[in-house]
């Protein structure tokens, strides 16, 4: 491993970590910039979803007591039957591309919410719309890690405590990242180098996840949302710049 690699890999596995441990999602919107500068977007992805789960097993236990099962299931369902799609998609794309999408994610969501005097509201119930997203969640969640980044820009626009949000979010994640990492294990991608990888990016991780749950426990529901918003923005110019870089 040359130092630029280890670099690239920490600096990942903590912004990925405290993100996920703040919002119960996120570790490959702020960690695949950085990880796809020395690694193939299977391995990036790969490391992606273990570092998930596991930072991840603080969150689900906070929230345990919150979960809605039947709203849960509109969005779970669908995301399941993206899955496949997704790994499919996974083995045609390439480093930079994937960094470009990942970019423009924050970008849209962050900057769209930070440059508004006030969050947008959707107060009735779509079903439909839970379901799509949740599929498109699933398909993204298997190429790149992101199955959070469209139910939480949906989410956002709902009047919602940010604990219900979480509930509804984390525990999604949670499952595909679990469903989409046993797929990629019978492809073969988790060789020893990348169990290594893991290993050494663990504990990074785990530590960040707790440092962002003490942050998530001590804000407000405005509060909360706007932070997450502000750093999501940040996070794209960092990775919009990463992409261009490389390009």
């Amino acid at each position: 491993m040359t130092p630029e690699f280890i670099l690239f890999l920490m600096i990942g596995a903590f912004c990925g970590g405290f993100i996920n441990g703040l919002a119960g999602f996120g570790t490959a919107l702020f960690a695949l910039g950085w990880w796809l500068q020395v690694m193939t977007p299977v391995e990036a992805v790969t490391l992606v979803l273990a570092l998930s789960i596991a930072s991840g097993i603080p969150g689900m236990l906070l929230i345990r007591n919150n979960i809605e099962y039947p709203r849960l299931a509109r969005f779970l369902v669908p995301g399941l039957l993206g899955i496949p799609l997704g790994i499919y998609l996974l083995a045609l794309v390439d480093a930079n591309f994937l960094k470009l999408v990942v970019a423009v994610f924050l970008l849209i969501y962050g900057g769209y919410f930070t440059f508004r005097q006030k969050l947008p509201h959707v107060t009735g119930d779509y079903p439909l719309m839970d379901g799509g997203i949740g599929f498109i969640g699933g398909v993204l969640g298997a190429i790149a890690g992101l199955s959070g980044a469209l139910p939480t820009m949906w989410c956002a626009l709902k009047p919602w405590a940010k604990t219900k949000q979480r509930a509804l979010l984390q525990p999604y994640n949670f499952a595909i990242q679990i469903v989409a990492s046993v797929m990629l294990a019978l492809t073969g991608a988790f060789t020893g180098e990348a169990l290594f990888v893991i290993a050494i990016s663990l504990p990074i991780t785990i530590v960040a996840a707790q440092l962002g749950i003490y942050v998530f426990k001590r804000l407000e529901d405005d509060q909360f949302r706007r932070l997450l918003i502000a750093l999501m923005f940040t996070a794209g110019i960092i990775v919009a710049f990463l992409a261009w870089h490389g390009a």
